[in-house]
């Protein structure tokens, strides 16, 4: 796919860079000119997917990093979050509101349902390297 303007960044799998990935793909869709509650739903959709990576990819080993690639077209952004961690055994099981591998650190399990809510395309798959996840990502700003 042929962008008209894309990113990439990679941070370490802390939780405080979370924060880092949220301003820095907002800051990256702003030449779309979205509205506000449309620069919060894909600001939220990155967060949750990042969490992921950290809480159940990575299972809190710091060094893991994490890739935010982000890519545009007109008015719409593509988003992949990709990590090299354990990975999910069933996806479709994963993506079920409630659904949650570590209920003892009281997770809601409602991180691919906010991301599917709040994006307009959402993809989770194995990485092509057999370790970790892809969580792909699409919104169309404006309603056009």
């Amino acid at each position: 796919m042929k962008f008209d303007n894309q990113m990439t960044l990679v941070i370490d799998a802390r939780t405080k860079n979370e924060s880092l990935a949220r301003t820095c793909i907002a800051a990256f869709c702003i030449e779309a000119n979205p509205s506000l509650s449309e620069l919060n739903d894909v600001k939220t959709a990155v967060s949750e997917a990042v969490t992921n990576s950290i809480v159940h990819g990575y299972e809190g080993n710091v060094e893991g990093k994490i890739t935010i690639a982000a890519g545009m077209i007109k008015n719409e952004v593509y988003i992949s979050i990709i990590d090299n961690g354990k990975g999910i055994e069933n996806i479709e099981e994963a993506k079920k509101p409630f659904f949650t591998s570590k209920p003892e650190q009281e997770r809601s399990g409602m991180g691919f349902t906010v991301m599917e809510t709040f994006m307009d395309t959402l993809l989770v798959k194995p990485n092509d390297n057999g370790k970790g996840l892809v969580v792909q990502m699409k919104k169309k700003f404006g309603g056009e």
